[in-house]
């Protein structure tokens, strides 16, 4: 078992609304886990947003915590409701509507890595699964929403920014005819879980940094936009995603010469989302 569900870095004094999340990086493969697995080392990470919590780690700088995954993905996808169990992985699920998620063995308790390698030899226990998510998705969740509350208690607004990578592979579907691959891809569930004011300052912000930025498509969010974005109550959510070759070797899993470089681009990214809550409370104020 991973040692922590999470781990979090937060503002001297919180300042904005924007709660920045990073689910998909966690990195504690347990012994065990490694034990358990029919993939090497660098294959089990193959599914991670490796680095993508170093890339957003100025975030409190800016007056906005930031929420770590402690567990990888491949051990549990927090990006992933708790029903979203696979049949085809654990013991004793019974099979519901179709799910295209869990179909592709990429339930809360992934049953594949990014290629559709499998991770087991067979099936886990009901009790394994349920341990992990008891241990690891309900104490990250409770926390998540612990901060968005909070959040809101004190801004009247919560926006929170879940922040993932893309395999450059999951970008080739979208590209038509010879356009420019996207490098960002902002999901807003098609408008459903955010604001189009605040989606349309986050765009802004990456587009001024340079950036080649796109919406829903190929990603529009999963669980978490779908579950925390409630606009008409004031709590927004708006998925990022990176393409991984701007930043990182996807083959060996270790940052590229362009990471600093990128880090301190994203930087001013940050900055200009962590405002957004703060132009809105002084706009609300005139």
């Amino acid at each position: 078992m991973p040692k922590v569900a999470y781990t979090e870095s937060l503002p001297d004094v919180t300042t904005s609304p924007t709660v920045f999340a990073s689910p998909h990086s966690g990195r504690d493969y347990s012994w065990h886990f490694l034990r358990s697995t029919v993939l090497d080392e660098r294959l089990i990470r193959t599914s991670e947003d490796a680095f993508v919590d170093r890339l957003f780690d100025c975030a409190p700088q800016f007056g906005a915590p930031l929420l770590r995954a402690g567990a990888p993905r491949a051990y549990v996808d927090l990006n992933r409701a708790l029903d979203e169990l696979d049949p085809a992985l654990i013991e004793g699920v019974r099979r519901g509507g179709h799910n295209p998620r869990v179909a592709s063995g990429l339930g809360v308790v992934p049953r594949v890595v990014a290629g559709g390698r499998a991770i087991y030899r067979g099936k886990l226990t009901r009790a394994e699964a349920d341990a992990r998510l008891t241990r690891i998705w309900k104490p990250y969740h409770a926390r998540l929403q612990q901060l968005l509350d909070a959040a809101h208690d004190r801004f009247g607004e919560s926006i929170l920014i879940d922040c993932h990578s893309m395999p450059r592979e999951a970008l080739d579907s979208s590209v038509r005819n010879g356009k420019p691959r996207p490098e960002i891809v902002i999901g807003d569930r098609f408008g459903a879980s955010a604001k189009g004011e605040i989606v349309d300052h986050i765009e802004a912000a990456f587009v001024a940094a340079g950036l080649r930025v796109v919406r829903n498509a190929p990603f529009a969010g999963a669980f978490t936009t779908q579950h925390y974005g409630r606009p008409s109550k004031g709590q927004h959510a708006v998925q990022i995603e990176i393409d991984r070759a701007i930043y990182m070797d996807e083959v060996t899993i270790r940052p590229n010469q362009n990471f600093h470089d990128f880090r301190r681009l994203l930087r001013g990214v940050i900055a200009e989302i962590a405002a957004v809550g703060r132009q809105d409370q002084t706009l609300a104020a005139e």
